[in-house]
């Protein structure tokens, strides 16, 4: 064991040069983290579903969390705790309602009972069989858990650990050595399967664009490629209709709410009162603004579409922070950047399908106007469709490369790996959506992880509000910039992508624990809980 203040990072060896699919990257699933929620939710699935299949799946009279490490430590803030419970009462973060995830925690606390899928109900009392364990930290992954049952007199019969290494990933330990684990994926495919080869391997951005350059392909078309060799044309655009019109469903349901944010802190839903601001500035109506903003009060503002993309960004991550359904992209905690980027192409761009001069923001009854279907097969909207599933794929590029290459876990690698690889993802996927060449578009994702270097993870009170929700909107700015420089220039630049996220592993690996998603440094420490 080791203590905290100790960086736990999984060895590079454990890394897979593959690319991953777009299935990977994009997960649909509850907040507030993808690495604290939807990871030890779905932990809780594959150990309630191998307890129901043991052969003594009827003697089960005890079950014990362990949360270890930054699991621990931020674990109730996360709804660590919440998630792991549903995850054995076999409900998936893809699928599971919002009543449901709201009314378990009361339903537990008055009956003293979890239901656990294939067994039952099993007794279980918060107090005593959730353990945090933060000051322990497991070889493997800062983020870890262990799931034991137990019969009636205490023997165990099943205890698996799971390492929640961000983005949804979830790691099983296969052996019962600590200081020694070995471990395969949660998702791996049979043991016997050979690997698919794809047409368009690449572990690195260089093999990437040479990969481009030998077949004359663009980013987006050449993952476009690979996706179609896994699955059917069919399947890949649906995912991707899917992963779009969730986030747009996100993002229009973050501006019906207002309303306190839950866990404690008090923190005003904004995007609500925004979105009304901002519509009444859009129509010209009377409105309430200080002598200095008179600026921003009028149609002709220059600026005015940064103001949507902001509130697209508040929108989702106010959502995610109540613990409603979210797309990882590549985290629950950076969900916002790229829904807010793809808001900004839709609205706004017209590659997209928007005419000149006429930007549809909200529609009239102030709702996301936009949503993609496999009808959109002529004119403004099937551009739309192919400019967001063209931004989607080379996102995925970009995203896999990151994380192949060091993290997207905040308790790993800071907020550099989650916020500052959504905002590079984004600016890929802008600058593809845009018609960039792949250097430009391989230009932009660095622009935008270059000055992404070195940003902390501090949720204050362990939640994922205060910074977080503002972090998704200035990052999602840093994006659009990013794009448009790159888009002015020929894709030349000094620093490379492949520098640069080594530069992010290296400086996460060198960062101190307690400003990585611990919540024992920075903000976390210096904001007074309210």
């Amino acid at each position: 064991m080791q203590s905290l203040s100790v960086s736990a990072t999984r060895p590079a060896s454990s890394v897979s040069p593959r690319p991953l699919s777009v299935v990977d990257l994009f997960r649909v699933g509850i907040g507030p983290s993808s690495s604290h929620t939807v990871g030890p939710m779905r932990a809780g699935v594959a150990f309630a579903s191998e307890l129901a299949g043991s052969p003594r799946a009827n003697e089960v009279r005890h079950i014990t969390v362990d949360l270890f490490g930054s699991l621990g430590a931020t674990g109730r803030g996360h709804s660590t705790d919440r998630a792991v419970l549903l995850g054995l009462g076999g409900h998936a973060p893809e699928s599971v309602s919002i009543p449901e995830v709201e009314s378990l925690l009361p339903t537990l606390a008055s009956s003293g009972r979890l239901p656990v899928a294939g067994i039952g109900q099993a007794p279980f009392d918060m107090a005593k069989d959730m353990r945090f364990v933060p000051r322990t930290v497991l070889p493997y992954h800062v983020n870890a858990l262990t799931i034991t049952a137990c019969d009636a007199a205490g023997e165990t019969l099943l205890r698996r650990t799971y390492y929640s290494i961000g983005g949804g990933f979830v790691m099983e330990q296969t052996n019962d050595d600590p200081q020694a684990p070995q471990v395969r994926p949660l998702d791996r495919v049979k043991e016997d399967a050979s690997p698919l080869a794809l047409p368009h391997p690449f572990g690195k951005a260089m093999e990437l664009l040479s990969a481009c350059d030998r077949s004359g392909l663009s980013i987006a078309q050449l993952v476009y490629e690979n996706e179609v060799a896994m699955r059917a044309e069919e399947e890949v655009d649906a995912y991707l209709d899917l992963v779009a019109n969730t986030m747009f469903d996100c993002i229009d349901a973050g501006l019906q709410e207002h309303g306190i944010l839950p866990g404690g802190l008090n923190v005003l839903r904004r995007a609500g009162t925004l979105a009304k601001r901002l519509r009444e500035r859009e129509t010209c109506q009377p409105r309430e603004l200080p002598d200095s903003m008179e600026w921003a009060a009028t149609y002709a503002d220059p600026m005015r579409a940064m103001d949507w993309v902001n509130l697209y960004a508040l929108a989702v991550n106010e959502e995610n922070a109540a613990g409603h359904r979210v797309v990882t992209a590549p985290t629950n905690g950076a969900a916002g950047v790229i829904p807010a980027v793809i808001g900004f192409l839709t609205c706004y761009c017209p590659e997209a399908g928007v005419p000149f001069g006429m930007f549809t923001p909200l529609d009239q009854g102030g709702h996301f106007p936009f949503r993609l279907s496999p009808a959109d097969r002529e004119g403004n909207s099937a551009k739309r469709r192919q400019a967001v599933h063209r931004f989607l794929l080379a996102a995925a590029a970009v995203g896999s490369l990151i994380k192949t290459n060091a993290s997207i876990a905040g308790a790993e690698v800071g907020c550099q790996g989650e916020v500052g690889s959504a905002s590079a993802m984004a600016a890929a996927g802008l600058a593809q959506a845009l018609g960039g060449t792949p250097r430009q578009v391989e230009n932009a994702a660095e622009i935008a992880m270059e000055h992404s270097l070195g940003l902390t993870c501090d949720p204050v009170a362990g939640l994922v509000q205060i910074p977080c929700i503002e972090r998704n909107a200035i990052a999602a700015s840093k994006a659009i910039n990013a794009a448009r420089m790159a888009m002015w220039g020929d894709g030349r630049h000094t620093v490379s992508l492949d520098v640069v996220i080594e530069t992010m592993r290296q400086t996460g690996k060198d960062m101190l624990s307690k400003y990585k998603e611990t919540s024992e440094g920075g903000l976390a420490v210096n904001v007074v809980e309210c």
